[in-house]
């Protein structure tokens, strides 16, 4: 069985009731590979809009955090069972913005991860280096370190329920890519890093880029055999160009 291809948009701070209603338009005609599927992350007051705006089977909602407890005193955030009430099935966990200005350490994700797993939603786990760790070649060992406390806490098992997007920090939003040969190696490493736990896991974990992913160079990158799709930000508020990076593939 070949894996899931993924293509997630997320909005980051961006948009309005407006592009939720045109993206919706634009992608619920749209005819996908029966094993693909497409989720959109917008902010947190359009959840409910682009929910109640899709009709494309193959499309779905997804939320970009997510609070590690049930309910409480926590202003601002916003808990699964809300996620759940509004019919999201995906969330963003880890994201390096997240992880950076807002202190969520490996530790505080992991345990979103497995909040976010008993409550039946889908996380997309988020991990990735800074140009630093790459140019002291300390990528692996990065990646090992944010993946490694997941796995101890849910079980290696549970990875069929988790999407893992690589994001190279120096990537993102900053109009860098890491070359399509680049990230397969990195890809790679983490397919490779899942299975010395477990291999038949590994196979079926979809496997995300996000790093200025666009319409020019998005086909080069998914045609690589370890990457399964793409975490894109902001070609994602274009409707038209995340259609082509949708169809791409």
């Amino acid at each position: 069985m070949s894996r899931q291809t993924i293509v997630a948009a997320n909005w980051k701070m961006n948009g309005n009731a407006e592009l939720a209603a045109q993206m919706c338009r634009g992608l619920n005609d749209e005819e996908f590979n029966a094993n693909h599927q497409v989720v959109i992350c917008p902010p947190a007051p359009y959840l409910a809009l682009i929910r109640a705006n899709i009709s494309n089977s193959q499309i779905a909602c997804g939320a970009q955090n997510i609070n590690e407890n049930e309910k409480g005193a926590f202003t601002g955030e916003i808990s699964a069972l809300m996620l759940n009430d509004l019919q999201v099935q995906y969330v963003i966990v880890g994201h390096s913005e997240r992880r950076a200005m807002f202190q969520d350490s490996s530790e505080l994700v992991t345990e979103k991860i497995a909040y976010a797993l008993a409550s039946g939603l889908t996380p997309i786990l988020c991990i990735g280096e800074t140009l630093k760790e790459r140019e002291n070649g300390q990528t692996e060992a990065r990646l090992s370190y944010q993946l490694a406390p997941v796995i101890a806490k849910v079980g290696i098992e549970s990875f069929k329920n988790i999407v893992v997007a690589y994001e190279p920090v120096w990537a993102i939003g900053t109009g860098k890519t890491a070359s399509a040969e680049i990230a397969q190696q990195t890809h790679e490493f983490i397919r490779n890093y899942l299975a010395s736990f477990d291999a038949d896991v590994a196979q079926q974990v979809p496997l995300l880029y996000g790093g200025s992913v666009n319409a020019k160079n998005c086909e080069e990158l998914f045609a690589q055999a370890d990457i399964d799709g793409g975490l894109i930000g902001g070609a994602s508020l274009n409707v038209e160009e995340f259609k082509k990076i949708c169809q791409a593939v």
